[in-house]
């Protein structure tokens, strides 16, 4: 008897702040905290592909840890580094020796890349891309922390979305940061 093999799910896994931000509006994130609580290194042990918009990928895509950065930051961007990247881009094309781009037929490629047998795939962002795949149905799962801090302004997680989202709370985690972690899944009923 075989056993089936799961679909990869797509997980939208970022951090936010209490009144929906993901950055600071100058682009900072200084305020999201790296609870070793949060055991981030055992999500990235359950994905092997990293969906990227170009603009994040730009700046966090090929990040290199400073040498005074802790040796967990380290292996924690060694173990990011490992992972297949796809780059969502208007404007580069092709590939570099450590991502491929993509340009257009973004659901035939998700499909392809979803079908192909693999651990499950991080969809990173930034926001517009966050959005297209919202507006395509191609996010299985929503993993947020919600970080204990208002911005007051900066660039907001959820943009022109028009249509209603019915999710399904899946799991709930606080930490002794501040950080509650909400984990939903589409609410198909």
């Amino acid at each position: 008897m075989s056993n089936p093999i799961r679909p990869r799910k797509i997980i939208l896994d970022l951090a936010v702040t209490l009144d929906g931000f993901i950055e600071g509006k100058n682009g900072e994130i200084d305020w999201c905290i790296m609870d070793p609580d949060m055991d981030f290194i055992n999500f990235l042990n359950q994905i092997d592909t990293i969906f990227y918009g170009r603009k994040s990928y730009d700046l966090w895509g090929q990040y290199i840890p400073k040498n005074e950065d802790s040796d967990s930051d380290k292996e924690m961007w060694k173990l990011v580094h490992s992972k297949e990247k796809y780059v969502f881009s208007r404007t580069q094309k092709g590939t570099d020796h450590k991502a491929i781009f993509i340009n257009d037929h973004i659901i035939e490629e998700v499909n392809k890349i979803k079908n192909k047998p693999g651990k499950d795939i991080w969809l990173y962002g930034g926001a517009s891309l966050i959005t297209t795949f919202i507006h395509l149905g191609l996010v299985n799962e929503f993993r947020l922390s919600v970080h204990p801090v208002v911005l007051g302004e900066g660039k907001p997680l959820f943009v022109d979305i028009n249509e209603r989202i019915n999710l399904k709370l899946v799991h709930t985690r606080t930490f002794s940061s501040g950080v509650v972690q909400l984990i939903y899944h589409l609410n198909e009923e």
